[in-house]
């Protein structure tokens, strides 16, 4: 069994929540604090017995996300890196696939077999990337989905959010944010090809049917996680009729905020967005975004190359889901 946060808790002198806190590497700990936490929890093998059980075994990996200027993306793929190469018992390579495109990245996919231990990848749920990892997985790479799942696969598991449950987060924030009355709000989504996409989007729409009735969805668009994309529906959407309240599904939020502040609707409009990046801190400040919902990188990253590696090395962790946090300009986390 998988070591608690109870268990870590107990043993370094701290509360669960504290604990919770260094393990998703949010503020608010004590350095010296932070340095218990850790060494208690490697001690007790929270983050799997690798070292100790194989040290003279290195496990290659490779991740596969797509191309782009998507900030979170960008700081993801650091993040792989770095958590690969502070292991010691890891070396790992990055791919970056342009577009939405399942041929280029079944494509990659293929050529992975037979040079690689294991595969962390942000996946589109496409019937080809499916029989790609399938066959991957076939010739004896582990595989592990990343921030967006892919259920039907053969994997060794998922590491993201809950991303039905943000887009019910969402929801919530909008309808609690907007004044009583009628509004029309816009949905945006990087690309339904994403199942992460597509739950955040079924997410928002149930709790909104549930509890906002009130509040009506007005447009949905597709925007390729492109700023650009996005900037122009924005402006199209606001043309068309008044718009309350946007919910970016995806990446383009310095496009929707541009948009917004050309038509004088950035402290009339309320934004809600993902991941906290340099741009959507700067937008919180602003007032142009009223909050963002974030995923951690880090802890995402840590948690696959921890999933891969100890899955190629023989020993069997649980899948771990990082938890949402909801981040205002008045609780933004000092960089």
């Amino acid at each position: 069994m998988r070591t608690t946060v109870s268990q870590i808790a107990r043993e370094a002198g701290v509360s669960p929540a504290t604990v919770d806190r260094v393990l998703n590497d949010r503020d608010g700990v004590r350095p010296r604090t932070r340095d218990i936490v850790l060494q208690v929890a490697r001690k007790l093998g929270y983050f799997g017995p690798l070292e100790a059980a194989a040290p003279d075994v290195t496990v290659r990996l490779d991740f596969v996300l797509p191309a782009g200027s998507n900030s979170f993306m960008r700081t993801l793929k650091k993040n792989l890196l770095e958590e690969s190469a502070a292991r010691g018992d890891v070396t790992a390579t990055l791919h970056e696939i342009e577009g939405f495109d399942p041929e280029r990245l079944s494509a990659k996919l293929i050529d992975l077999r037979h040079r690689t231990d294991g595969v962390g990848l942000v996946a589109l749920d496409h019937p080809q990337v499916r029989e790609a990892i399938n066959a991957l997985a076939a010739s004896g790479v582990r595989i592990g989905t990343l921030v967006s799942d892919i259920p039907t696969v053969d994997k060794v598991g998922y590491v993201g959010v809950d991303n039905r449950a943000a887009g019910r987060l969402a929801g919530l924030l909008l309808g609690r944010f907007l004044p009583p009355g009628q509004h029309r709000i816009a949905v945006f989504v990087g690309s339904l090809a994403y199942r992460g996409h597509e739950e955040r989007e079924m997410g928002v729409r149930s709790i909104l049917s549930e509890e906002f009735p009130e509040i009506r969805i007005a447009g949905t668009a597709e925007v390729s996680d492109d700023r650009d994309r996005a900037y122009d529906e924005t402006m199209r959407l606001l043309e068309h009729g008044d718009i309350s309240g946007i919910y970016n599904i995806g990446s383009g939020n310095q496009g929707i905020a541009r948009a917004l502040r050309e038509a004088r609707r950035d402290r009339k409009t309320v934004f809600i967005g993902h991941d906290l990046t340099d741009a959507t801190r700067l937008m919180l400040l602003d007032r142009t975004m009223d909050a963002v919902i974030d995923q951690n990188p880090r802890v995402e990253a840590r948690e696959i190359v921890r999933l891969l590696a100890s899955s190629v090395k023989g020993t069997v962790e649980p899948e771990y889901m990082p938890r949402l946090q909801v981040v205002f300009k008045e609780n933004i986390p000092s960089n």
